[in-house]
């Protein structure tokens, strides 16, 4: 009797233990079904967050465009010949080898300055996105745009300033790139024309009877560093800001086109509602 009873205790523990399964089950089951309900409405949800009620704006006219990628081209260029001339490497220096690295570089420096002057006269002539006063800040809102904008790109600040063009920050390191661009011309042209070429021979003698070809060689290569240096930040902040803002950053300045709401448009410095009959 001991023993039966004994074991009626397991099949009483069983018939306890059903009822809470049976619950286990149908809980699991609700569970199921709520899933199957939302899944439907998550994957209609998905397009509308897409889209956000996107425009496409033109932002980046075709100047802006084809002088960014011939400096971007330019920079590359200059950067490796400028190395070898200085330091050649890999192939003995001797013969034709070092004529044709000198005659590329000297090609891609003539390139590099037509772009230079194409991109002077649209910054008098482009729209309000190119010209001069989207680089210098004129205002006080400009000016404190600088600071706001360093903080969010060392994670200070979780708000990026509302720009539809360049952020101030980017407008002004692109004008300390310019100057440096125009140091590398004047040097450069002044080292060639320590061997005789034309026009640094003729044109800027001056500059090597002030400050000597050493002196001059040494402000060309530092000058080409802290273009590199200017280059690799502009990669890492349009990166990053593209893939905060998801607005099309990256393929805009192929496309000339951002992709941005009409209350990006209106409430960005730089944007304005009569910026909404532009857009498609």
């Amino acid at each position: 009797m001991t023993t039966r009873a004994g074991l009626a205790e397991p099949v009483e523990s069983r018939e306890a233990f059903e009822p809470s399964r049976e619950a286990f089950e149908s809980s699991r089951e609700a569970l199921d079904r709520s899933r199957e309900a939302v899944a439907p409405s998550t994957a209609e949800a998905r397009p509308l967050a897409a889209d956000e009620g996107r425009r496409r704006l033109y932002v980046w006219q075709l100047p802006v465009r084809f002088t960014h990628w011939l400096t971007a081209g330019c920079i590359v260029i200059l950067s490796f010949t400028g190395g070898y001339i200085a330091d050649p490497f890999l192939i003995p220096p001797g013969g034709s080898v070092m004529t044709t690295v000198r005659t590329i570089h000297i090609a891609a420096a003539i390139a590099l300055l037509i772009s230079g002057l194409i991109r002077t006269v649209w910054l008098l002539t482009g729209n309000r996105f190119s010209r001069w006063t989207a680089f210098i800040p004129t205002t006080r809102l400009q000016f404190t745009e600088l600071f706001r904008q360093a903080a969010f790109y060392m994670f200070i600040r979780r708000e990026i300033p509302k720009v539809l063009g360049h952020n101030q920050l980017a407008a002004s390191a692109y004008l300390v790139l310019f100057f440096l661009l125009f140091i590398e011309t004047i040097t450069g042209f002044a080292l060639d024309g320590l061997l005789g070429a034309e026009p640094g021979a003729s044109m800027f003698g001056w500059l090597r009877e002030l400050l000597g070809p050493q002196t001059i060689r040494l402000v060309h290569h530092l000058a080409m560093w802290a273009i590199l240096a200017i280059a690799l930040f502009h990669v890492y902040s349009c990166t990053l800001v593209d893939r905060v803002e998801r607005n099309g950053l990256m393929s805009s300045i192929v496309s000339g086109y951002k992709f941005v709401t009409p209350e990006e448009i209106v409430e960005s410095r730089d944007g304005g509602p009569e910026l909404l009959e532009g857009v498609e």
